[in-house]
């Protein structure tokens, strides 16, 4: 920006109270300031990839661009709190510094604390989650999988107890999470062998009547046609023009006095050429 003379400094001598977002791979300071830098790679230097995946097997990545998504958020935050600074406490603009690494970094829960106060360096756990027992992913009679959350000292006894096994229901070492950690493969094993006997439907039905966290793992296809989707209005059709629709995710989180609606998806390609070139820089229309 500053190359092409729209630095912060010009922009603000004609706006003091502009407020100027920048988002790269590294931030604005520090040595590798000027390095590109992709979601992909922000993933990787920030710790996400380092945790994600199966023991023993190379780090892999979420078929997703995360990092880019949770930048996006960062700098959305950013803004409001400027403007919230700008406009309702008086103060003057600003520049929002947004590094795809942090905000990856900000995702890592208690990673960083954990190695420098106990020296312990939190590792991929595959379907597991490190220090928190059980919760996981667990393989069903039909070749799906369920997630379960049940720990939680009274979640934890009422799913025992569903899932016939009073005896670890009342295991007085399991009656804590961290007695549960240092027996999370008996226990894994044991609600293993539970739900390979029923499809995942049962297993859910019973799980959720019981009360305990749990839920199917969906793609898109479910997605579409899960009832609560439908009653919450979740997806949207769009106009794209001609008579063709795509559906979209509505706009969250829901305002209940304010709510967002999408009102535009944005121009078709080449939609704005005569009035850029044409009217804003005063050059022939290309072909």
């Amino acid at each position: 920006m500053e190359k092409w003379g729209l630095g912060y400094e010009e922009l603000k001598k004609e706006n003091p109270g502009l407020i100027l977002t920048r988002i790269s791979g590294y931030g604005q300071t520090g040595p590798y300031a000027q390095r590109p830098g992709f979601a992909a790679v922000a993933e990787a230097f920030g710790g996400l990839r380092y945790v994600t995946g199966e023991p023993e097997r190379p780090p892999v990545r979420p078929n997703l661009s995360l990092g880019d998504s949770v930048a996006g958020l960062h700098a959305a935050l950013g803004i409001l709190m400027a403007l919230y600074h700008r406009d309702a406490k008086g103060g003057s603009g600003q520049v929002i510094d947004v590094a795809l690494y942090e905000a990856v970094l900000n995702l890592m829960e208690g990673t960083i604390p954990e190695y420098d106060k106990a020296g312990v360096k939190r590792e991929r756990e595959g379907m597991r989650l490190t220090g928190i027992v059980p919760s996981g992913t667990y393989p069903c009679a039909d070749g799906a999988y369920v997630v379960i959350g049940a720990n939680g000292e009274s979640i934890f006894r009422r799913f025992m107890m569903a899932i016939r096994r009073e005896d670890l229901a009342r295991d007085e070492r399991l009656a804590s999470n961290e007695g549960r950690s240092k027996h999370i493969d008996e226990i894994d094993e044991a609600i293993t062998a539970w739900t390979m006997r029923r499809k995942s439907e049962e297993a859910l039905k019973i799980l959720s009547e019981a009360d305990v966290p749990s839920g199917p793992i969906y793609s898109a296809a479910e997605m579409l046609t899960d009832p609560h989707y439908r009653a919450r209005g979740v997806f949207e059709d769009a106009d794209l023009g001609g008579g063709d629709k795509v559906k979209l995710p509505r706009m969250a989180p829901r305002l209940e006095a304010t709510p967002g609606e999408m009102r535009w998806i944005g121009p078709a390609l080449g939609e704005h050429n005569t009035d850029i070139y044409g009217r804003l820089l005063a050059t022939p229309q290309p072909s």
